[in-house]
């Protein structure tokens, strides 16, 4: 076998080391803001803190794997990221427009990435249409119902988008399940400790599952990485 040519180890690993640190940078930082918000009281630190899980995951998309794919999450994830805050300093109009922002960019991504077989077209189908309408059911809110629309399409293209179902397709149902019980806040889990618990880590596990599946099958497909991210 011929070796590799001079340097090409040196640049695997710095190809590999940086990626999976900074991916477990990312996901330790939504963890632990889990944890501080229970502890610490509001204030920027903890806004800075709830932004940097997804900003983290966002500069990881974009360093892992150059590809148009991967460039346009990042750009999702930016905007999600500027949703956790402004969330946080703007409160829920503001920040549920720039979540709108991102589910619609990523609707157009995953629009634009379909599987060639269009298999799941019924399970996406019903996705588009049943997540706006548990939403409302939920909240009772029309607001809630145009969100819910652009939170269904992302989900649904994420179910037919060519990436791996097992990551990207449940971590869009994840991200859906972590804002309908925003929604049930809203109305019939008002006052109940259940969504406090479950919508942070819901939503950061499945920015993360997104985040991974992308970047697993664009370095797979276009770089022929097949490495351990």
């Amino acid at each position: 076998l011929a070796p590799p040519p001079p340097g090409a180890h040196s640049r695997g690993m710095s190809q590999r080391m940086p990626m999976p640190a900074l991916f477990l940078t990312a996901l330790a930082a939504g963890a632990s803001f889990w944890a501080a918000s229970h502890i610490l009281p509001a204030g920027p630190l903890l806004v800075a803190w709830k932004g940097s899980a997804v900003a983290l995951l966002a500069v990881w998309v974009a360093r892992a794997a150059h590809t148009r794919a991967a460039r346009g999450l990042a750009v999702v994830l930016g905007f999600a990221a500027l949703g956790d805050v402004l969330l946080e300093t703007s409160g829920m109009t503001i920040g549920g427009a720039a979540f709108l922002v991102a589910h619609l960019l990523a609707t157009g991504l995953y629009w634009t990435n379909l599987r060639a077989d269009r298999a799941g077209t019924g399970v996406a189908i019903v996705l588009l249409l049943g997540i706006p309408c548990v939403g409302y059911a939920l909240s009772g809110q029309p607001g809630v119902l145009v969100y819910g629309l652009a939170l269904g399409g992302m989900v649904a293209t994420a179910w037919i988008s060519r990436f791996p179902r097992g990551w990207v397709g449940a971590g869009a149902m994840l991200f859906a399940a972590s804002d309908l019980l925003i929604f049930a806040r809203l109305g019939p889990l008002a006052g109940s400790i259940v969504p406090t618990l479950l919508v942070w880590p819901l939503y950061v596990a499945g920015q993360a599952m997104i985040a991974y599946g992308v970047v697993r099958t664009e370095r797979a497909r276009n770089e022929g990485v097949h490495d351990r991210l």
